[in-house]
């Protein structure tokens, strides 16, 4: 009997989520890195927990320099967590349950391997440049709160 899920637009007011990064959460290989064959795995113990939608953390490609949010990829899967096939068997095996996916899209967190980030710092004249604010110095908005403290001196580091 398939899972029917409400059609309210305003569902997530009263939704239970459950945050999870794929690369903690269930290992299926032994490498120790979790991954989506493993998160899958685990989808019948979530959805007895009584979780109405998962929100899944960055699963993007990424040289894991603010764990994961430094996406230089935003259309595939890092490799340590599967292939977009596992990814897909996972959305629709968690849809199957009547759970509702949510993934953590972050636009404003590309590495400097993205392809965006490459093409705007190639020239001063690229039209692209102003998709990043650019600083000489490592002390520009000074007052800002740094995030990441134990691996960064300032935003502009």
């Amino acid at each position: 009997m398939p899972i029917v899920r409400s059609t309210d637009p305003m569902w997530y007011k009263d939704a239970v989520f459950y945050q999870l990064h794929v690369k903690s959460f269930a290992d299926s290989d032994g490498d120790g890195i979790g991954d989506f064959v493993g998160l899958t795995s685990k989808l019948d113990h979530i959805a007895s927990l009584g979780v109405d939608c998962l929100w899944v953390q960055p699963m993007y490609p990424s040289p894991f320099r603010d764990d994961g949010y430094d996406i230089s990829d935003y259309t595939d899967i890092h490799p340590s967590y599967g292939t977009l096939r596992d990814f897909q068997t996972f959305l629709n095996e968690a849809h199957a349950r009547g759970l509702r996916v949510i993934i953590e899209l972050v636009m404003n967190h590309t590495s400097d391997q993205h392809a965006w980030f490459v093409e705007a710092r190639s020239s001063s004249d690229n039209p692209r440049r102003d998709w990043y604010v650019w600083s000489d110095t490592d002390d520009r908005y000074h007052g800002v709160r740094i995030i990441f403290i134990d691996t960064e001196l300032s935003n502009w580091a």
